[in-house]
């Protein structure tokens, strides 16, 4: 197994990591490198947008599904709700066009970012150690599934529970639910990308702790602080001032703050211990043979001890 390991090892550093390392180049030459690399970028995410825009009708549909619908695990399917259909307005000409524009812009920007980051990591390794590129290699998939991830599981649970709840607020008081689709289309992309965020959190306190700027019982020590801190920025972050949206970011921020500790101490970087924090030779000389050292003070010897002065007038 450990041979199997290292053949593997020796594999990716050979065919891998070692073709790409830095080859010296000027600045000059790393600008134009960089140029060439956000030129790719952008075409690739144009040509993607194209597409997305022209769909753009069918994602706002799919983007709709969790305002009157629950998703239920246990059959894969959604399930409509009782709330009354709700019609979408617009508000101005350009809204609906602009709404479009803005969906499409957000569905190619989130289909390219794999290989967005595919071009960061080849502009960025060959600065890198190999050690630092076995280490960032990971940490940059683990974010993008971890960002994926969040927007699935907002889009799944916590979105459909959301809306449901305001839209049935509004009902039971009265109102005739009318839906902008500038709000409505703002509101579930903020909350999307918020929560893919948030599945960042333990992600970032590891590599915090990877660097050695945190560690597990530094963590532990601000927990009120973090739990006060995600009330914070999910009212910050929350599209509406409702305190129940509020709780469904600030809670889960918790949670991974907490799955952030448990990771710091495993992933927490060993500090090394300083020369200067051993015990000093001094005294470990004078523990070996039972004498108190003389704290360098001059003219000490063996035999001459320095008794507590007495009152001479008693």
């Amino acid at each position: 197994m450990s041979n199997g390991l290292s053949s593997l090892n020796k594999w990716l550093q050979d065919t891998i990591f070692k073709p790409l390392e830095d080859k010296k180049m000027p600045v000059m030459e790393h600008l134009v490198e960089l140029q060439v690399r956000l030129t790719r970028a952008v075409i690739i995410t144009a040509v993607v947008f194209v597409g997305t825009f022209f769909y753009a009708d069918m994602l706002v549909k799919w983007l709709r599904i969790p305002l009157q619908n629950m998703f239920m695990p246990s059959s894969l399917s959604w399930v409509p709700t009782d709330l009354p259909t709700v019609p979408f307005v617009f508000l101005a000409p350009a809204e609906a066009l602009w709404q479009n524009v803005k969906v499409a812009g957000l569905f190619a920007l989130v289909a390219v970012t794999p290989y967005i980051l595919l071009e960061v990591w080849h502009f960025v390794v060959p600065g890198l150690h190999a050690q630092e590129r076995r280490f960032v290699g990971p940490f940059v998939l683990l974010s993008t599934v971890a960002f994926y991830a969040g927007v699935g599981f907002s889009f799944f649970f916590v979105l459909p529970f959301a809306l449901n709840f305001l839209v049935s607020y509004g009902v039971n008081a009265g109102f005739i639910p009318q839906i902008s689709i500038a709000q409505y289309v703002g509101f579930a992309l903020w909350f999307l990308m918020v929560f893919g965020l948030i599945f960042e959190v333990p992600l970032a306190i590891t590599l915090m702790a990877k660097l050695g700027w945190v560690d597990a019982p530094f963590l532990r020590r601000y927990r009120k602080w973090a739990l006060l801190g995600s009330f914070i920025f999910a009212a910050i972050l929350t599209p509406t001032p409702d305190p129940f949206n509020q709780c469904l970011m600030a809670l889960p921020m918790y949670l991974f703050y907490e799955v952030g500790i448990l990771s710091a101490g495993f992933f927490n970087k060993k500090k090394p211990v300083p020369e200067g924090a051993a015990v000093p030779a001094v005294a470990t000389a004078a523990a070996g043979n039972g004498k108190v050292p003389s704290m360098g003070l001059p003219n000490v010897g063996e035999g001459d001890y320095v008794g507590v002065p007495t009152d001479r007038r008693r």
